[in-house]
């Protein structure tokens, strides 16, 4: 899914930015450099390729936040983020029981929907993965890390970046209607990212961001698939390379099958993030069992 929404809006990225023809024999050239990438991280292992790709991305995101907070509207993104947050923090069980009946269909299908089976989807193979990169940690560092304090990075991207498109789009600076009605979400974000400090030059870092986060995201999966093939936590790197290429052939033909658009990747999300579910139940119960066992081995409980 993430691999093939990249290719998209890269292609549209590079036709905008510096008139490379968009299409999708684009697309695949985008493809096959995101694959050669993300595969040679994940051959090189946690330590190394994966490591290194990670820390990059992470300096990069920091330099670009940084930059859009000091020389961007500064004071609507510090409001935004404040008040957006308090009013998800008082909201949350309203937003998170509701219905069709309560909101318009349209959303509960494009979003709520949509961005469950999302996180659905990367749950099992995220969970090997941060396992993995935890070991000597504690069960407490692990949860805040990953249920706390990567949530609230998240709201601050989103505050930086969204934010700015809402104060450039009520400033009449940029228009998004039509791009967001038509759900062209590689168009808007263009658009906000040429709207930024530095125009072409910050649209140009974000597309870099953006390919490098899905990078990440393609050696983390390709590790945790491959560990679960190989039974054990230092698999093959032929069995990484592996996997890695049969993710990008799969967006491939995932965009050859929508033309090149986002619906077709959008179903095929939804609909495999089912079973996945099933999957996950069993960890509800079987999971407190196991940090239990784990305290009780390590002499931190004694039933």
């Amino acid at each position: 899914g993430p691999i093939g929404f990249l290719a998209t809006q890269m292609s549209f990225g590079l036709h905008t930015l510096f008139g490379v023809a968009e299409g999708y024999g684009t697309q695949l050239v985008i493809l096959l450099v995101l694959g050669g990438v993300y595969v040679t991280s994940a051959i090189t292992g946690v330590d190394r390729g994966i490591q290194m790709l990670s820390r990059f991305n992470v300096m990069l995101a920091l330099a670009i936040g940084a930059t859009i907070l000091l020389l961007g509207p500064t004071q609507f993104l510090f409001d935004s983020w404040f008040q957006g947050f308090g009013t998800y923090l008082g909201s949350f069980f309203e937003m998170a029981t509701m219905t069709s009946q309560t909101a318009p269909d349209w959303w509960m299908k494009w979003w709520t929907v949509f961005f469950f089976a999302w996180f659905i989807g990367y749950a099992p193979l995220m969970a090997i993965f941060v396992a993995r990169i935890s070991r000597g940690r504690t069960i407490r560092q692990l949860v805040v890390a990953v249920a706390l304090l990567a949530p609230v990075a998240t709201s601050l991207w989103f505050t930086l970046l969204g934010g700015s498109g809402i104060f450039y789009q009520m400033s009449g600076a940029i228009d998004l209607g039509e791009a967001l009605n038509d759900f062209q979400f590689d168009v808007a974000t263009l658009a906000v990212a040429q709207a930024l400090p530095g125009g072409k030059l910050m649209a140009l870092a974000v597309l870099v961001l953006t390919t490098i986060f899905v990078a990440t995201t393609g050696d983390s999966m390709s590790y945790a698939v491959s560990v679960v093939n190989a039974g054990h936590d230092d698999p093959q790197p032929a069995l990484r390379a592996f996997w890695g290429v049969a993710m990008a052939l799969m967006a491939a033909v995932l965009l050859y099958m929508g033309a090149g658009q986002i619906g077709v990747l959008q179903q095929f999300i939804v609909i495999t993030a089912f079973p996945v579910s099933l999957v996950l139940l069993p960890t509800l119960w079987l999971g407190p069992r196991a940090a239990q066992a784990m305290a009780r081995r390590q002499g931190i409980v004694t039933s």
